[in-house]
């Protein structure tokens, strides 16, 4: 039997997929305008930028179709495996975390210079740290919705709220096949009461305002593949069903700011030994992906 490599072991790239900077200059390609970061601050996101070419695409896609069998050798790896999420037995949504310990090449995407370098600009210039990974995949014509939530409302486990969400499509993202939506500026809000993730879609307006409600006004974010959107832990946003003829495949890369500490004694993720309420996220499990010195 091949002996299980569990990735979460090696904080650097272990592949050629991505090349890293090695001087200021060379990182300055990927960094973010002015205009772009004041809009993530003022909407609460900030849509449109290329992640990966089409090779990359390509191993990932191929990543992706390995560890969906639930019978591949790592399965043990993973955080959560839900080969459907939905609540709805019409409908599929694929989910999972931890697959960065699985497959080079979603674990070397962690390390990808444009994400850890827009990382950093929107997490106010602060060095950036690992929180953990996301599968979501819509089969065509019967994929399921993500319900409208905040990513933060499941993650009050670890403070300060110094975190940050990026979205990356691996097909075309359009309204027909289930992109991302986002209610703009509604991370201003606070934070809400969590729904069921993959419940009914319309579930956290049982927590909203008269006022909130008014400003219900979600917004498509289409994407082509390979582009990605980054968001605000206390934006609101979701997903609708997929009836098209297309798939929509995307992985979600969860990180937060170095200094942020657990808030509990149990599990962080499944699997994860605990770190103990007041003690520093670090170890393992959460590496460092970008110091604030580059």
């Amino acid at each position: 039997m091949t002996e299980i490599k569990d990735l979460a072991e090696k904080h650097r790239m272990v592949s050629d997929m991505f090349k890293l900077p090695k001087s200021k200059e060379a990182w300055e390609p990927y960094r973010l305008t002015d205009e772009q970061v004041a809009h993530f601050h003022e909407e609460g996101y900030v849509s449109g930028i290329k992640m990966l070419n089409e090779a990359q695409i390509t191993v990932l896609r191929n990543d992706l179709e390995e560890i969906l069998d639930p019978k591949h050798q790592a399965h043990e790896l993973f955080y959560e495996f839900h080969s459907n999420e939905s609540t709805d037995l019409d409908s599929v949504l694929f989910h999972s975390l931890g697959h960065w310990r699985i497959t080079e090449g979603f674990h070397d995407v962690l390390w990808n210079p444009a994400f850890v370098m827009a990382a950093h600009q929107l997490l106010d210039s602060k060095p950036v740290r690992f929180w953990h990974d996301q599968l979501f995949c819509k089969p065509a014509k019967h994929g399921g919705v993500v319900a409208w939530h905040q990513d933060y409302s499941y993650w009050t486990r670890t403070i300060a709220m110094q975190h940050l969400t990026c979205w990356t499509g691996l097909d075309d993202a359009t309204v027909e096949n289930g992109c991302l939506h986002y209610i703009p500026k509604s991370h201003k809000w606070g934070l809400l009461d969590a729904p069921e993730l993959a419940g009914d879609m319309n579930g956290i307006m049982a927590y909203l305002t008269e006022e909130q409600k008014a400003a219900f006004k979600p917004v498509p974010i289409e994407l082509k593949k390979g582009y990605a959107t980054f968001h605000h832990p206390l934006m609101v946003h979701g997903s609708y069903k997929n009836e098209s003829n297309r798939s929509r495949r995307a992985f979600v890369l969860n990180v937060f700011a170095d200094g942020t500490i657990s808030n509990t004694d149990d599990e962080l993720l499944a699997g994860v030994p605990p770190i103990p309420k007041g003690n520093k996220m670090e170890g393992k499990f959460f590496p460092l992906l970008f110091d604030a010195e580059i």
